[in-house]
């Protein structure tokens, strides 16, 4: 079976810095994109950044040039750095991961249970 994880979640003062991890782990065949979501209390989840196997990025406006996603192929872990953080940057951060796995060799897109991430002096 698959398990993601994400980790690094924590209360952080405005303009610090966090840096968010994700692990995916188990019968992993392949990994495509990995990318992290965000969800604040009474919003929906929105995509944040997102990377391709091949290191092609994307990021929400609200983050370009404060948040960097980075990846590390071979131990299927994605990484978010966050700088300049902002009181309305609070929110659960999620990681998702589209793998494919030994099983079924089909892609499936897995979740981590989220990380609170909290902005405030």
């Amino acid at each position: 079976q698959v398990q993601v994880v994400e980790s690094g979640g924590a209360l952080v003062q405005p303009g610090g810095s966090l840096r968010l991890s994700c692990a995916a782990s188990g019968s992993i065949f392949a990994s495509y994109t990995m990318a992290w979501y965000r969800m604040a209390p009474g919003k929906q989840r929105d995509l944040v950044a997102i990377m391709s196997s091949l290191g092609a990025t994307n990021y929400a406006d609200s983050v370009k040039d404060r948040f960097t996603i980075s990846r590390d192929n071979a131990k299927n872990m994605a990484y978010l750095q966050m700088n300049s953080l902002k009181p309305e940057d609070t929110a659960v951060y999620y990681c998702k991961a589209r793998l494919k796995t030994l099983a079924t060799r089909m892609i499936d897109e897995y979740w981590g249970q989220g990380t609170q991430v909290t902005v405030s002096s």
